[in-house]
């Protein structure tokens, strides 16, 4: 399996059935993959903090849900993570394209990409980087029952290493 595949195959191992997400050319591989399979309920959102709102109502009515997205807007979703998902114990996992890194184009990427992970921690979330498909499976397995067993969000950042580098 690819990068994409097993972080498909994870969200089906741990029944998140529910993806909402803002549109992006370095998850579309996992999206696309996602919107053809019937088990799972695609959302796409405008900005991050609604695509956290989706997840969070998918959860509140029994169905578990995951969100997509990219740096450059995680500073969009911190009031929602706080304010919403910390408060209530909202087990939602959350993939970040880490943008920033080796090979980026953009200078405005930069700075998200440099604090997303500080930002994390001072929110006290829990996170993982993956920059490699070793031992993925495994990571992205025990971050989803952290996520689930802890009942917080859990934040699975993903690095255009992992990725091919595909940026927009």
């Amino acid at each position: 399996m690819n990068w994409a595949e097993t972080i498909v195959q994870g969200l089906k191992d741990w029944d998140t059935s529910l993806i909402a997400y803002v549109p992006d050319i370095s998850i579309h591989e996992v999206t696309r993959l996602i919107d053809e399979d019937p088990f799972f309920h695609l959302v796409s959102a405008t900005r991050e903090e609604e695509a956290i709102g989706i997840a969070v109502g998918a959860y509140a009515v029994g169905r578990n849900s995951a969100v997509f997205m990219q740096s450059s807007g995680f500073g969009n979703s911190v009031n929602a993570l706080a304010s919403l998902c910390l408060p209530c114990r909202t087990p939602i996992p959350l993939f970040i394209n880490l943008r920033g890194g080796p090979g980026e184009f953009n200078i405005a990427q930069i700075a998200m990409g440099r604090t997303t992970r500080p930002i994390l921690d001072l929110l006290g979330l829990v996170h993982f980087t993956l920059d490699d498909e070793y031992k993925m499976d495994r990571v992205l397995d025990g971050a989803l029952k952290l996520c689930h067993a802890g009942r917080q969000p859990v934040a699975i950042c993903l690095t255009q290493l992992l990725h091919g580098g595909k940026l927009a």
